[in-house]
């Protein structure tokens, strides 16, 4: 006997990510700006995870005013508004695609799935995936690798991890069940409809479908107004992954069930909608979770997460689906309520006992209380971000992941401040050549934009508003030689900039932060006291802007030219160095 195998390729990086999900995407991103090589394996055709155009969950995260999260997440929402702005998910897949596929130093498998691993010790030196399209297996040997899988594919490899929930008395959690259990919440299939108007268009569901009325579903909404009945979901008591199969088929036969009653209900409360999707692929909120240095809980959330090693920050409510899902008669979800935002440590983001294993996404070091507030997407995104420039950090220092938790918190800290991520109770270090020179404005106070404070927050301004033509300027006190200048604009933080679950009968259309900058200059001042445009910016629609600069002059001027509908700018940081 014989075994024949398709041909392997062997990719050799600093840092392999294992799950392209949205937090899985953004560690890539920031650990390939920063200068690692990577590889970011994806098991889809597409990225984005559960808030892809397979699953369609709309990204959550912090709540209240101003909180919404910025850094490469912003990033992705404002080049998705300016592409996008019908909301297709199509486009929306295209937005995430260019940014993994297009960031130099990412080499980008889609279609490979993740089924081997290989260790030497407590150190993970190589795993191995196949691509279903090229009918090829893919072996990457890597410094660093991160597991952004959500299902923590890599605990194969020996790393402790956790499944369920923990006992109230283990870490005197409140809302902790009392005794420890293997129950989770479960997974769910989404539903988008559209709003239609004029003639009837029936629905005829499959035989194989569910029958419900409304009294088998009580405490769940069976209106199909701007909702994707998320609460379609089954698993909990179940393992979420090795039954994945069987929930997809038991939640197909109930989708189509719970849209039948809906839709062909006597009272016509849906005469005006149509399915216009459903998916075959349930979304997850819940099975592994890593064991790190720290295990966040709940009570450290209720607290506020003030950690020296914050790194990433949350503000959802804690929100904890009964396991039993669709079939528990109360509540579909109890929430919570945390502050917001409450800090992340960066010692829930690596392994305990492996020495090369970064983690990211519902899957870092949390009882299952404090994960059900880190779960949702924009806080896994922030947490994506930190863990892919700590990697890069490790790749630069040829130092372990708990060694950047020892001796280089302070500069992660600082890089992830410098890349817009905000992190609550620090601020921003200001360049030495912004702090040293003047700054002024003729239309009133300027230091805001170099307080280390980047956006609107908690009441607060924290910036400079300029209409076209109106300067705000640095001068030097003798010519300075500059290499780049950095800008930060308003961007609306409390526009949540979501995809849509359900589709208006006009259509969905946005637009782009009125108060953003469009069109903008920047100016230096020559050895003849002339002032020459040194950039322009035209269409821009990015918050945070990088110009380099490689030149020597005394007084340097941001100059806006046009908003993207407001009467003035608003500009949070402007940094020369």
């Amino acid at each position: 006997m014989e075994t024949h195998r398709f041909e392997t390729a062997t990719h050799q990086v600093d840092l392999c990510v294992v799950g392209g999900g949205m937090a899985g995407l953004i560690a890539a991103v920031s650990a390939a700006r920063h200068g690692a090589k990577v590889l970011l394996m994806q098991d889809r055709p597409v990225l984005g995870g559960n808030a892809s155009s397979e699953i369609r969950m709309w990204i959550c995260g912090a709540h209240g005013a101003d909180a919404k999260e910025t850094g490469l997440l912003e990033e992705i929402m404002l080049a998705n508004y300016y592409r996008n702005r019908n909301m297709k998910y199509a486009l929306w897949d295209t937005v995430l695609y260019e940014k993994a596929r297009y960031t130099e130093g990412i080499t980008l498998l889609l279609n490979c799935a993740c089924h081997e691993v290989t260790t030497d010790g407590h150190h993970i030196v190589s795993v191995k995936g196949y691509q279903s399209t090229t009918q090829t297996f893919h072996e990457v040997q890597a410094k660093y690798f991160a597991d952004c899988s959500g299902d923590s594919v890599l605990r194969i490899c020996g790393a402790e991890h956790r499944w369920g929930r923990e006992a109230r008395h283990e870490y005197n959690e409140s809302q902790a069940p009392e005794v420890t259990d293997e129950h989770t919440m479960g997974n769910s299939i989404l539903i988008q409809s559209r709003e239609v108007s004029g003639e009837h268009r029936p629905f005829i569901a499959p035989q194989w479908a569910l029958k419900f009325s409304e009294a088998d579903l009580p405490n769940r909404y069976l209106t199909p107004t701007g909702e994707n009945f998320w609460w379609l979901e089954l698993g909990g008591m179940k393992n979420t992954i090795a039954d994945a199969e069987t929930l997809r088929d038991d939640l197909l036969k109930v989708a189509f069930g719970v849209w039948d009653l809906i839709k062909n209900h006597p009272d016509g409360r849906a005469k005006d909608w149509e399915l216009d999707w459903i998916g075959a692929l349930p979304g997850k909120r819940e099975n592994i979770r890593y064991v790190g240095d720290h295990v966040l809980t709940q009570n450290e959330v209720l607290a506020g997460g003030k950690f020296e090693d914050v790194v990433a920050y949350g503000g959802w409510p804690m929100d904890d689906h009964p396991p039993a899902g669709l079939y528990f008669r109360g509540q579909p979800t109890v929430f919570h309520n945390t502050p917001s935002p409450f800090g992340i440590p960066y010692r829930s983001l690596y392994s305990k006992n492996i020495d090369n294993l970064f983690f990211a996404g519902r899957n870092i070091s949390a009882t299952h209380m404090a994960m059900s507030a880190t779960r949702v997407m924009a806080t896994c995104s922030l947490v994506g971000q930190a863990a892919g420039s700590a990697a890069a950090l490790a790749v630069k220092y040829s130092c372990s992941p708990r060694a950047v938790a020892e001796h280089h918190v302070p500069e992660l800290q600082q890089m992830l401040m410098d890349d817009d991520c905000f992190l609550p109770g620090l601020l921003r270090s200001i360049p030495e050549a912004s702090r040293q020179a003047e700054l002024s404005s003729a239309n009133g106070d300027a230091q805001a934009v170099r307080s280390g404070f980047d956006r609107v927050f908690g009441g607060q301004d924290n910036g400079w508003w300029g209409q076209a033509g109106e300067a705000i300027t640095y001068t030097f006190a003798a010519p300075r030689r500059l290499s780049q200048a950095r800008l930060v604009f308003d961007s609306d933080q409390s526009d949540k900039k979501r995809m849509p679950c359900w589709i208006p009968k006009e259509g969905t259309t946005v637009q782009m932060p009125g108060m953003l900058a469009r069109a903008f200059a920047l100016e230096a001042r020559d050895a003849a006291g002339i002032w020459q445009r040194i950039y322009r910016a035209e269409d821009n629609y990015e918050r945070l802007v990088r110009v380099p600069l490689a030149l020597e002059t005394q007084a340097v001027r941001f100059v806006p030219q046009s908003s993207w509908g407001a009467d003035r700018v608003h500009l949070m940081a402007f940094d020369v160095s």
